[in-house]
């Protein structure tokens, strides 16, 4: 049994939970846990330090949604299964993936507490590590002037309260500065909510943002704390602004003036100290002339901005950042550490990267687990090699069919220009006309 202390201020998320997992939630209630049920469709962003899901036949049909739900939670997670699921395909990668720990029901009452425990601790200790982690992150890894006057910017404006609009390509770190800039702040060891305007359904971002009282609409079985509320003290990231709605851009534009909300369904009005941060990779400014952004929402968002560069345009911090990555990777893959290969730099280094530093961290991790070798060759990582010849223009491959066809007829018949013609099938005047061409004699 939980020792009542240690478990005091421990909180868990039960997620669909059966009724072996109701019986466990009494048993953990007694020993002083704080214990939340909810459904999977309505348990949105949790305060508490670990989340257990009891795994259902209709959680299985549809493992990507399932994916995306729980990472938007932004906690770790152990799975209560029936032994018969776990026979399923790709349910036993999916568990090793993206679960702690794992129990088959029925519960072993003295070993589901005891790993209840552990995991809540490990849990704690992994969101430890990447509050802390944000200065080593890929975006701030390198000595490129592109980096080194991003993190400068970055260290000058984390302090101030001001609005900050982040520009920049897609993939290219704009969350990371968000990251940055709440960690610099004098919020840093407040909450830091982040919203991706464009993911959200527009028949629910209202919800989503401001909150809605129970009874507010139908399936609106108790009150819900909107982003905004729950970000109160620290930071709100805004993340795809350019996706908002307008009839939404007019609502956060009057929370923006008078830094207060009304839940859907309330009337009173609440008051919110949050620093607001927002991010877009689309032409804001032609958004406004075309009508699809407000202006004023505009000015009252972009009082500074900080513009992050692509990685096309950052070569020299290519290589520490994929370094970085491979050994981010190591323990999430299983595979031992490798180096790259002089022909995986020079391929990475010769790569355009559409897809900014999140191409590049993707193809890393795809180059760890297909690597063979003692290094990840450019293969493993899905591009050409730099040292492979490039493909010659169709007029090269004429040219050079020519000049090979002249030096053999000549060879054949060196003192005879008319079997030379002859043995072209080309007149005499043409084959004057090539050998000035090439060069030949």
């Amino acid at each position: 049994m939980l020792d009542v202390a240690t478990a005091s201020h421990r909180r868990l998320l039960l997620v669909d939970p059966c009724s072996a997992c109701l019986e466990l939630q009494t048993r953990l209630s007694n020993a002083g846990w704080e214990v939340i049920t909810a459904t999977l469709d309505h348990m949105g962003q949790s305060p508490c330090d670990l989340g257990m899901l009891r795994l259902q036949p209709a959680h299985v049909a549809d493992l990507d949604r399932l994916k995306r739900t729980l990472n938007q939670t932004g906690i770790q997670w152990v799975v209560a299964v029936p032994r018969e699921l776990l026979e399923h395909p790709g349910v036993a990668q999916f568990i090793a993936e993206w679960f702690l720990d794992y129990h088959t029901l029925p519960f072993d009452d003295s070993r589901i507490h005891i790993a209840l425990g552990r995991a809540c601790g490990m849990a704690r200790l992994r969101r430890r590590y990447q509050q802390q982690a944000w200065p080593s992150e890929e975006l701030f890894l390198g000595n490129s002037d592109e980096a080194l006057a991003l993190r400068n910017l970055v260290t000058r404006v984390a302090p101030t309260d001001s609005p900050v609009m982040i520009r920049g390509e897609s993939g290219s770190g704009k969350e990371l500065v968000a990251h940055g800039l709440h960690a610099g702040s004098r919020r840093k060891n407040a909450v830091f909510v982040a919203v991706n305007c464009g993911a959200i359904p527009e028949h629910l971002i209202q919800s989503e943002l401001f909150g809605h009282e129970k009874g507010a609409f139908t399936g609106a079985h108790q009150r819900k704390i909107g982003r905004i509320e729950s970000a109160n003290g620290g930071t709100l990231f805004l993340d795809e602004i350019g996706d908002l709605p307008l009839e939404m851009q007019a609502n956060l534009l009057r929370f923006l003036q008078e830094m207060q909300i009304e839940r859907v369904g309330g009337t009173q009005s609440i008051s919110v100290d949050v620093r607001v941060l927002a991010a877009t990779h689309v032409d804001l400014e032609k958004a406004v002339s075309e009508g699809r952004f407000r202006e004023d929402l505009y000015y009252r968002l972009n009082v500074l901005e900080v513009r992050t560069a692509p990685l096309r345009e950052r070569q020299a911090d290519i290589v520490p950042m994929a370094t970085h990555f491979a050994q981010l990777y190591t323990a999430e893959t299983g595979y031992r550490p490798r180096n790259f290969s002089s022909e995986a730099i020079s391929a990475m280094l010769h790569h355009n990267w559409p897809g900014n530093a999140r191409e590049l961290a993707n193809r890393v991790r795809r180059g760890m687990v297909l690597a063979e070798g003692r290094e990840i060759e450019a293969v493993d990582l899905g591009l050409a090699s730099a040292a492979e010849p490039e493909v010659e223009s169709l007029q090269t491959w004429v040219l050079r069919a020519e000049r090979q066809a002249l030096h053999a007829a000549i060879n054949h018949f060196p003192n005879n220009m008319m079997q030379v013609a002859r043995q072209l099938e080309i007149s005499r005047p043409t084959l004057y006309r090539l050998l000035h061409k090439h060069h030949i004699r």
